[in-house]
């Protein structure tokens, strides 16, 4: 299987919204909700892919995950200096692509685009009560920075040390 990752159009707000809704409903099902239905529509992230923020996973020529990769986060990382990180949000993949191979591929990407970027770290968060996603985080390489609260959410929040690339 061939992955390749490229920056998602607006023409392709629809299958981003596919992917997370496929998610969505997936952990929905397995009484682990993650996003709110009114959080994956095409209107809720038009903005965002408008903006160049969305990237989409294609194995062998099919959209298969994503990701929503950004230069900022304040909402979940006000605490920390913005410019020597990139975040990652919204990573998922589509079930009949679920093993690793895909969201390995993304989160490879990412480390590498915020090395290319200059960044010191690839940060994201995720549900602090999902014990076995944290797994996959720190199996990964990210290591737990902090937890927090921010809003109705309690969230873990690792962060990975962008090796500094030599020339």
């Amino acid at each position: 299987m061939h992955i390749s990752i490229r920056k998602a159009s607006i023409q392709d707000t629809f299958i981003v919204s596919d992917v997370l809704r496929e998610a969505a409903v997936w952990l929905q099902q397995r009484g682990i909700p993650l996003w709110h239905d009114s959080e994956v529509t095409p209107e809720s992230i038009s903005k965002d892919i408008a903006n160049g923020l969305f990237f989409i996973a294609e194995s062998d020529g099919e959209p298969s995950g994503t990701i929503k990769f950004q230069l900022e986060d304040l909402l979940f990382w006000p605490d920390i200096v913005q410019e020597d990180s990139a975040f990652i949000h919204r990573l998922a993949v589509r079930r009949n692509y679920s093993g690793g191979k895909v969201s390995s591929a993304l989160l490879n990407w990412a480390i590498s685009n915020a090395q290319t970027l200059k960044k010191s770290y690839l940060r994201l968060d995720c549900d602090a009560a999902r014990p076995r996603l944290k797994a996959v985080y720190e199996k990964f390489g990210f290591c737990h920075h902090s937890d927090k609260q921010v809003g109705a959410y309690f969230v873990s929040r690792y962060e990975y040390k962008i090796p500094v690339k030599v020339n």
